[in-house]
């Protein structure tokens, strides 16, 4: 969640007038241990509420990072 304040703190002061705005900020915030931030529009829709079975999950190769794993993944 440390990203998710860095941001914060970056934009705190100036609001944000549309998506162009938010995307800068998110894109040029770094937190203190040198997390770089990339941030960038999927201007596509996509379907939701659409269900996988147990068995097409676990086709799905993720790979839980060393550091909080249940948080962190990899494909």
């Amino acid at each position: 969640m440390r990203g998710g304040i860095a941001i914060s703190n970056n934009w705190a002061v100036e609001p944000l007038p549309g998506i162009e705005k938010l995307l800068k900020f998110i894109g040029t915030t770094k937190t203190e241990p040198g997390l770089v931030v990339k941030s960038y529009l999927i201007d596509e829709y996509y379907e939701t509420g659409i269900k996988i079975s147990d068995a097409e999950m676990a086709e799905i190769r993720l790979a839980t990072h060393e550091t909080f794993g249940k948080w962190n993944f990899r494909k």
